[in-house]
């Protein structure tokens, strides 16, 4: 079987037009009406296969239907609980040993989920046959000895120092079934899971309409309030918005253009949840194009954006500029950026005059098809404007917006200027700069920069257990991606969502879902 040819980070890719013809479907019993669970998710899903999950709301199923040794707590503070383990304890720096709660069965007669299970769902994610794009997760990782039924010791040739915030937690420390995988050829989508172990199983799953979730009968843990989960793709969130005060939807994030008014004139029988975002916007520069090689045109772009305007505008000013793409509260937070806070246009007209542009350019700049990022565009266009830049927007719709960067997606890499990009990340700061290594060029390095320094602070990050030493790291990252011109830093956005006084919402502090942990108030 071949590997899958995308990853979670295209996690918009497949999901455009949905929205309208989500809601156009069967609608399902209220919460209230019997146990019923309806949330709106941002994407399809197609993948469940932890070595190739494509989209962040897939890891919102698998957390429902799979098992970690330990998993996020829900609540405002980043807290792991035990989940499969019974007991974990990390020894020294690079050995984990761990026990299994017994009694975990996975679906479809695939038997107990023993340590066997553990070490085949790690150790498949390194092997470089699978060439899984996820296996930085597991960057140090040397093996997984076996030393019973339920317990094993989990060996790291050297430290690793996000295994606790990007990797156990998340997609890449879910376990699954050694037989059911090896049965199913060695990988997975949603359609052909071979077997699950948590709390739910999947009962129904419509492509770009529905995924439904039920109470997995052979499931010996912590009891979970509601005996169905439906989760419905829309990818707008006016449409989101709709389906919610239509009573299709018991929970749903929101656009911060609709936050003030839901704010002041809630729909009845509704609560509001404001928790900060992990998700970080910027406006990124292709080095590699002609129109944008000379640093000084960069420098100049960024000189130019005012980003307050953005907020205010685009953002209704609920969210706040960012420092870089470390978010605030996290280690390797900046303080500032290098580049002043208000525009000068007057230092961007003799960079650009020094540059030989002195007559103005013309320029393009990439976006997708969501209202937030069309105000900012449109600001950044204007700001340009004042300098003599010429800036085309294009336009794209999921599909084909996360293809432009990619170089085993065509040749558009080539020609793409300027775009506004947004990605996400983990508690740990690793899982933000790892996107812009040399590595990852042609990726999800639009950028295209290479910079040998900013590579060997990352890997000398991940295994460097010392805090204060990693979070000087992180900040000197930021600077080195600064200093290169490429990036405008914009916001850490906001992730508003609103739901029925009748649930109490299971949610990571980022407001990221944790399906199970979803009660009737």
């Amino acid at each position: 079987m071949q590997p899958f040819t995308t990853t979670r980070r295209r996690f918009l890719a497949t999901s455009a037009s949905l929205g309208a013809a989500a809601l156009a479907g069967p609608r399902f019993a209220m919460s209230a009406e019997g146990s019923v669970l309806k949330l709106r998710s941002y994407s399809v899903f197609q993948v469940l296969d932890p070595a190739f999950m494509l989209a962040a709301p897939e890891e919102w199923i698998a957390g429902a239907i799979f098992n970690k040794l330990v998993a996020f707590k829900p609540g405002s503070n980043w807290e792991t609980e035990l989940d499969a383990a019974e007991s974990i304890n990390q020894v020294d720096d690079t050995h984990i040993e761990f026990t299994l709660r017994p009694g975990i069965m996975f679906t479809n007669d695939f038997g107990e989920m023993t340590a066997e299970d553990v070490k085949f769902s790690y150790e498949r994610i390194i092997d470089p046959e699978l060439d899984s794009p996820y296996k930085g997760d597991w960057a140090t990782l040397d093996r997984v000895d076996v030393t019973g039924k339920y317990s094993g010791v989990i060996v790291l040739k050297e430290p690793f120092a996000p295994l606790w915030w990007s990797t156990l937690p998340y997609g890449s420390g879910n376990i699954v079934s050694k037989k059911a995988v090896e049965a199913a050829g060695g990988q997975f989508r949603i359609a052909d899971l071979p077997a699950s172990s948590g709390p739910y199983m999947i009962k129904e799953w419509v492509q770009k309409q529905r995924t439904v979730l039920v109470r997995n009968p052979l499931w010996n843990g912590p009891h979970y309030d509601f005996d169905e989960i439906h989760l419905i793709p829309i990818e707008d969130e006016k449409s989101s918005e709709l389906g919610f005060e239509a009573g299709d939807l018991d929970w749903t994030w929101v656009s911060v253009s609709s936050l003030p008014e839901f704010r002041e004139n809630p729909p009845e029988g509704s609560k509001l949840l404001e928790s900060p975002s992990l998700y970080y916007v910027w406006l990124g520069m292709n080095v590699d194009n002609p129109m944008l090689s000379d640093i000084r045109v960069r420098k100049a772009i960024q000189r130019s954006i005012d980003v307050g305007a953005i907020m205010d505008a685009a953002y209704f000013g609920i969210a706040k500029p960012s420092t870089g793409i470390v978010a605030p509260g996290l280690l390797g937070h900046r303080a500032e950026n290098l580049t002043p806070a208000e525009p000068d246009f007057e230092g961007a007209r003799k960079l650009l005059e020094e540059a030989g542009h002195g007559g103005g350019l013309d320029l393009t700049l990439d976006t997708l098809n969501k209202p937030t990022y069309l105000t900012s565009v449109q600001i950044i266009q204007a700001n340009l404007a004042e300098i003599g830049i010429n800036v085309q927007i294009n336009v794209h719709d999921s599909g084909t917006f996360w293809t432009l960067g990619s170089e085993s997606d065509g040749t558009t890499y080539k020609d793409i200027q300027l775009f506004y990009q947004r990605y996400s990340m983990s508690p740990d700061p690793s899982w933000a700069t790892a996107w812009f290594t040399c590595d990852q060029v042609g990726i999800w390095n639009w950028e295209r920069v290479c910079n040998e320094e900013f590579d060997d602070l990352h890997n000398k990050a991940l295994v460097e257990l010392d805090s204060a030493k990693r979070d000087a790291m992180y900040q000197r990252m930021q600077d080195l991606m600064e200093e290169s011109g490429a990036y405008r830093f914009i916001t850490h956005e906001a992730t508003p969502a609103i739901y029925r006084d009748t649930i109490i919402p299971g949610v990571r502090p980022d407001g990221h879902p944790l399906l199970r942990h979803f009660r009737k108030a």
